[in-house]
């Protein structure tokens, strides 16, 4: 693309609303964006990190890398193991507490490939 191309691109239609400026779809229908959030940092391995930024202090435990298809039940089965509530948000398994050797052990348990993210 030359750079006449890329200013006098569509960003907004009345019609559609927001337009990607890389693939030119509505955004919710996007498709440069999937392909990117499937590749972004996953490389078949599963990360385990803690956070508590934005919860009022209360810590809970990231599990991201899965695929689209497991996370659900593998949400669902972690909730169980770790006997404590979560949440799929974002690509994201939430699990509320500091449950990161729990999940680790787990993970390993069922032949994924998991690693320790953070602090």
């Amino acid at each position: 693309m030359n750079s006449t191309q890329d200013n006098n691109a569509l960003v907004y239609s009345s019609e559609l609303g927001r337009i990607c400026p890389g693939c030119q779809k509505p955004a919710k229908n996007c498709i440069c964006s999937q392909t990117k959030s499937n590749t972004s940092h996953n490389n078949g391995t599963i990360r385990v990190s803690r956070e508590t930024k934005g919860r009022k202090g209360k810590g809970v435990t990231l599990v991201s890398g899965l695929d689209g298809q497991l996370i659900h039940s593998t949400a669902r089965e972690l909730k169980q193991k770790c006997g404590s509530g979560g949440t799929v948000k974002d690509g994201h398994i939430e699990i509320q507490g500091d449950h990161r050797d729990t999940i680790l052990t787990w993970l390993s348990q069922k032949g994924f490939k998991a690693k320790k993210a953070g602090g």
